[in-house]
C-alpha cells in the first residue's frame, strides 16, 4: 500500500471514529442495511436500521451470524403479504400475534358507527379495534402513521391492537447543531450524503450538492420541486427511505381527493398528512379530473392553503416534489425542448411552473453503480429525518437569508426572489444549521444553487410564454453582508 494510500485509510478511519464519538448510537455504518437484506422485505431504511439495531447491535459491517439473527427475526416478526392469511387463522385461533407493521388510525364518525379503527396493510387489515389511550399516546398514528411491534388479538368485535411500541428517534436540534459544529464542511457534506446512503466519493462537488439538493423539501416547508433526470440516477430513493412523514407515489390513480380533501368524508388528503409528497415518475401516473388537479395545485402552491369546491380548507406546509424521467442524446442532454416537455401536457401550463421553487437538473448526476452506495458510518435514517424535519421550524436561519438575499437587475419578478430565499435558506440549513459561514461559503454553497435552480424553471417559462420575456433572461442578485 502506498503512503497516499495509508493516508487515504487513515482519513477515513478518524472520520469514523469522529461520527461514533459526537453521535454515538445515533449513527450506524451503512453496510449493515445492504447486509441485512431488510430492504427486499419492503421496508424503508428508516425501519430497517432502527431493527437492525435493536436486534443486532455493533459497529463495522454485520457478521453472517447476526445477518442470519436479523433475518430469523424478519421471518417471525415481519409478515410477507402472503402471510395475511395466516396471521389472521393464528388470532382465530387465540393467539396474540406479534409483527412489525405500519399502523394508521382512521376515525369514523356517522350514524350507524363512531369509532378509531387501525390500519395494518401489511396484514390487509382496515378495520382493528385500538384504544384511546394509544392514540391519544401517540397522535402521529392520527396523521401519517407509525411503524411499530404490534401485539394483535382478537375479539369478539374482530381484531384488536393489544399493544403497540413505535420505533422513534429523539432530537434535540441545539445537540444537532452544536454536533455540526466539529465537522468542516466538507466532513459535513459527506456524512449527509452517506447518510442518504450515498459514497460521497464517488461524486464530483456539483453531484454531491445536486444530491443535497433532494432533501431541500424535507429541511424547508412549502418546497417544490421537479427533477428531471434519466432512469438509474436514484431519484425516489432517498424520499422512500428518510422518513414516515414523507409519501411517495409510484404508479396508480391521483384524484383530487387524494391530494386534497375527499368532500364526501371530510377526510383530508395527502398534502394535508404528510410533510412532502412525492409523484414518482409522473409520465406514467393516471390522473383523474387533470384540470381540476392543476386547479387545486395552483392555488395550494402559491398560498399554502389547500381547498376543494369551497366546502373545506385548511393551511399546510408540505412540499410538493415531481419526478420524471427523461430522455438524453449521445452527449448526455436533455432531448426534450422545452425541459418540462416530457411531463404530463397540464402540468407543463405557465401558471403551474411559476410556483415550482426549482428544477434540480438529475441529468448531471452519474447513473449509480455498486461504488456510488455508502460504504461508511452515517446517521440513522430516522434520526436524519428528524432532525431535517425539526429544521423547518427554525426561522432564525429564514431571517438571516431573507436579510442577505435580493434580486438584482432591472425589473424584479417576485416569485424568482422568493423561490431564491428558500432555496438558499434549505441549502443553509442542510449544510450549516449551526449558523457559522462565512460570505464566501453563503454564496457559493447556498445562494448559487438556488439560483441555478431557479433559472431552470425561469427559462421554461420564457420559453413557454411571451408574458415572462418582458423580465431579463438570466436571474441576478445581490448580497447584503450582516
Amino acid at each position: 500500500m502506498s503512503v497516499s494510500d495509508t493516508s487515504s485509510v487513515q482519513l477515513a478511519q478518524d472520520m469514523e471514529d469522529k461520527i461514533r464519538q459526537v453521535f454515538g448510537a445515533l449513527a450506524i455504518d451503512k453496510r449493515r442495511l445492504r447486509m441485512s437484506q431488510l430492504d427486499k422485505r419492503g421496508v424503508p431504511a428508516y425501519v430497517a436500521e432502527w431493527l437492525l439495531d435493536t436486534i443486532a447491535p455493533g459497529i463495522g459491517p454485520l457478521s453472517q451470524d447476526d445477518a442470519s439473527s436479523v433475518l430469523r427475526w424478519a421471518d417471525r416478526f415481519l409478515p410477507r403479504p402472503e402471510d395475511a392469511n395466516l396471521i389472521k387463522n393464528r388470532l382465530l385461533n387465540g393467539e396474540t400475534v406479534r409483527v412489525l407493521t405500519s399502523v394508521q388510525v382512521n376515525v369514523v364518525l356517522n350514524r350507524q358507527r363512531q369509532e378509531r379503527l387501525a390500519a395494518l396493510s401489511l396484514l390487509q387489515i382496515s378495520d382493528a379495534q385500538i384504544s384511546d389511550s394509544l392514540v391519544n399516546q401517540y397522535p402521529d398514528l392520527l396523521n401519517q402513521g407509525l411503524w411499530g411491534v404490534v401485539d394483535l388479538v382478537n375479539t369478539s368485535g374482530g381484531p384488536a391492537v393489544a399493544g403497540f411500541k413505535p420505533m422513534q428517534a429523539v432530537v434535540d436540534l441545539n445537540l444537532y447543531k452544536e454536533a455540526r459544529c466539529q465537522f468542516s464542511l466538507s466532513e459535513w457534506r459527506s456524512l449527509l450524503l452517506n447518510s442518504m446512503g450515498y459514497n460521497p466519493h464517488s461524486f464530483s462537488e456539483e453531484e454531491q450538492t445536486l444530491l443535497l439538493c433532494r432533501l431541500l423539501p424535507v429541511v424547508q416547508k412549502n418546497m417544490h420541486l421537479i427533477e428531471l433526470a434519466p432512469k438509474g440516477t436514484g431519484k425516489s430513493y432517498i424520499y422512500e427511505n428518510i422518513s414516515p412523514r414523507v409519501r411517495l407515489l409510484s404508479g396508480g390513480n391521483v384524484s383530487p381527493a387524494v391530494l386534497f380533501v375527499n368532500n364526501a368524508s371530510g377526510q383530508w388528503g395527502l398534502l394535508a398528512r404528510y410533510k412532502v409528497v412525492v409523484l414518482d415518475e409522473v409520465q406514467t401516473l393516471k390522473f383523474e379530473k387533470p384540470q381540476e388537479i392543476v386547479g387545486g395545485l395552483k392555488g395550494y402552491l402559491a398560498n399554502g392553503r389547500l381547498t376543494r369546491g369551497g366546502l373545506h380548507e385548511t393551511a399546510s406546509d408540505c412540499g410538493l416534489v415531481l419526478l420524471a424521467n427523461i430522455l438524453l442524446d449521445a452527449h448526455q442532454k436533455p432531448i426534450a425542448s422545452p425541459l418540462v416537455g416530457e411531463l404530463p401536457e397540464f402540468l407543463q401550463e405557465p401558471a403551474f411552473l411559476d410556483r415550482i421553487r426549482g428544477i434540480i437538473p438529475g441529468w448531471r448526476i452519474r447513473k449509480l453503480s455498486n461504488e456510488c452506495f455508502a460504504v461508511g458510518t452515517g446517521l440513522k435514517s430516522d434520526f436524519l429525518g428528524d432532525a431535517l424535519l425539526a429544521l423547518r421550524d427554525d426561522l432564525s436561519l429564514d431571517e438571516h437569508c431573507s436579510r442577505m438575499v435580493h434580486l438584482a437587475g432591472g425589473r424584479r419578478y417576485k416569485r424568482n426572489e422568493d423561490a431564491l430565499l428558500a432555496i438558499s435558506t434549505g441549502m443553509m440549513k442542510l449544510q450549516f444549521p449551526h449558523g457559522e459561514l462565512s460570505p464566501e461559503e453563503f454564496e457559493h454553497y447556498c445562494v448559487q444553487p438556488a439560483r441555478d435552480l431557479r433559472q431552470l424553471v425561469w427559462e421554461q417559462l420564457q420559453s413557454l410564454d411571451s408574458e415572462y420575456r418582458q423580465y431579463e433572461s438570466a436571474i441576478s442578485y445581490r448580497l447584503t453582508l450582516d
